[in-house]
C-alpha cells in the first residue's frame, strides 16, 4: 500500500484527506498539523473583533475526519527530500509515499522595521484572540488614562482581509462604546495602504461602494501611503507619522518558513509548481494552498491564495495520486473562480459571483451569501454533522 502523508489540516490539506480516505484500500493516509482541530481562516476578522467565538469558527479534526485517515498532532519542523521523511517537533520523523504539502501561510512583514514587533497579525486562532484581548482592553483603559490614542486604531493594509476586519469593527463598535462608556466622537481608524486601490479584486463600482460604506462609519482611507517603520503606538509613512495604541497588521501573508528551511527553490515560502501540482524532479511530492505558486494560463500571473483555490488544488491532488497509484497519467490543474464575497459585518458586503453567469451583489443580501459559502466550506471540508454543528 502506497503511504500518503498531508503536511497541514487546513482547506487544502483536510480536503485531500476526505478525498483520498475513499480509496484507503490502496493508500495508508496520514495527516499532521499543528492542533487538534481545524480553523476557518477566511473568519479570522470575526474572531479578532469579537463578533465570533474560537468555537465558532474551529472544529474537532479527529472527528470530522474518516476513521481510516491517521492524525498526528505536532509541528512540522523540516522536509527531508532525499530521504522521503518528515520531521516533527516531537514524534519520530514519517516517511512518505507521497506527499501532500499545504502547511499554510503566515504574517508577510515585508522587511518592514518593527512590523512583527510592535503590530498585531490575524494569521490563527491565538492571534486573533489577542487582537481582540488588546482591542478590548485599550479601549477599556480609556477611562484612566484619558490618552486619545486608546482610542485609536490602526488597520495596515487594505486587502481583503483588512477590510472584512474593518466592516466587523464598526459593526461592533456601538456595542463597545456603550459597554465602556466611550466618546463616541473621540474613536478614530485609519486604513493605511501603499497601493492607490482598495479591493483590487473587485470592480471599481463595487469597490467604490466598500470604501463609502467604511468612511461612512468612520474609516479614514489613507491610500499610495507605504509604511516605512512601525514604532510602538506609531505607524510611520516616509514623513507621516499615524499613532493609535491598537495597530493591526493585515498586509499580507507568506507561505510556512518550513518551505526554506527544507532547501525549495522559493519566493515568500511559496513553490512555482509543474501544471499537475507537483514539484519539478519530485513526481511523487504535491504543493498546494498557500505555499503553492500557481500561474493562471490565461493571464500568467500567480493565482491569489485563496480557500477557493486551496480547495480545487486538493481535488487535483488527491485525483493524480490514485491515478499514479492506478498507473494512470495524472491531470492538469484547471480553475475556474465562482466568484469572490466580501463581507462588511454581517450586515452588508460586495460580492461577484461567476454562476449561470456573471452576477455583482452589494449590501445586505451579502450577508447570505457569506454564510453559504462557509457553509459549503465546511461541507467540502468535513461533514453535514459539521456544517449544522457550526451554525
Amino acid at each position: 500500500m502506497a503511504n500518503v502523508l498531508i503536511l497541514g489540516a487546513g482547506y487544502a490539506g483536510l480536503r485531500a484527506a476526505k478525498l483520498l480516505a475513499k480509496h484507503a484500500s490502496q493508500l495508508t493516509i496520514t495527516i499532521v498539523n499543528d492542533h487538534p482541530y481545524h480553523y476557518e481562516s477566511t473568519q479570522l476578522h470575526e474572531v479578532a473583533v469579537g463578533n465570533k467565538e474560537p468555537a465558532d469558527i474551529t472544529f474537532s479534526l479527529r472527528a470530522s475526519l474518516p476513521d481510516n485517515v491517521n492524525l498526528v498532532v505536532d509541528t512540522v519542523t523540516k522536509i527531508d527530500r532525499d530521504q522521503q521523511r518528515v520531521e516533527l517537533a516531537h514524534h519520530d520523523p514519517l516517511p512518505y509515499d507521497y506527499l501532500i504539502n499545504s502547511l499554510g501561510f503566515e504574517s508577510e512583514t515585508f522587511g518592514i522595521p518593527g512590523a512583527e514587533e510592535n503590530a498585531l497579525p490575524l494569521i490563527d486562532i491565538d492571534t486573533a484572540v489577542a487582537a481582540r484581548k488588546h482591542l478590548e482592553e485599550t479601549l477599556a483603559h480609556f477611562s484612566q488614562s484619558q490618552d486619545p490614542d486608546d482610542l485609536r486604531i490602526i488597520v495596515c493594509g487594505a486587502g481583503f482581509t483588512s477590510i472584512e476586519y474593518l466592516g466587523e469593527l464598526v459593526h461592533r463598535l456601538p456595542k463597545l462604546i456603550d459597554q465602556y462608556h466611550l466618546p463616541a466622537d473621540q474613536i478614530k481608524i485609519d486604513c493605511i495602504e501603499a497601493m492607490p486601490k482598495v479591493l483590487p479584486m473587485f470592480s471599481q463600482d463595487l469597490a467604490d461602494y466598500a470604501v463609502h460604506y467604511l468612511e461612512s462609519h468612520g474609516v479614514t482611507f489613507h491610500t499610495s501611503t507605504p509604511i516605512t517603520q512601525i514604532d510602538p503606538g506609531v505607524v510611520h509613512s516616509k514623513d507621516t507619522s499615524y499613532t493609535a495604541h491598537t495597530i493591526i497588521w493585515t498586509t499580507g501573508v507568506q507561505g510556512s518558513h518550513v518551505i526554506a528551511d527544507s532547501g525549495y527553490a522559493q519566493k515568500r515560502n511559496r513553490v512555482m509548481v509543474q501544471d499537475d501540482l507537483t514539484v519539478k524532479d519530485h513526481p511523487n511530492e504535491y504543493i498546494i494552498g498557500d505555499v503553492s505558486a500557481v500561474p493562471d494560463p490565461a493571464s500568467g500571473r500567480l493565482y491569489p491564495t485563496t480557500a477557493q483555490i486551496a480547495i480545487a488544488q486538493a481535488d487535483t491532488a488527491a485525483h493524480n495520486i490514485r491515478a499514479q497509484v492506478s498507473g494512470r497519467t495524472p491531470s492538469k490543474f484547471t480553475f475556474h473562480s465562482l466568484g469572490t464575497v466580501c463581507s462588511l459585518g454581517p450586515t452588508s458586503g460586495v460580492a461577484e459571483i461567476n454562476m449561470l453567469g456573471h452576477w455583482k451583489f452589494k449590501g445586505v443580501i451579502v450577508g447570505p451569501l457569506k454564510k453559504l459559502v462557509n457553509d459549503r466550506s465546511v461541507l467540502e471540508l468535513a461533514n453535514v454533522r459539521t456544517m449544522l454543528e457550526s451554525n
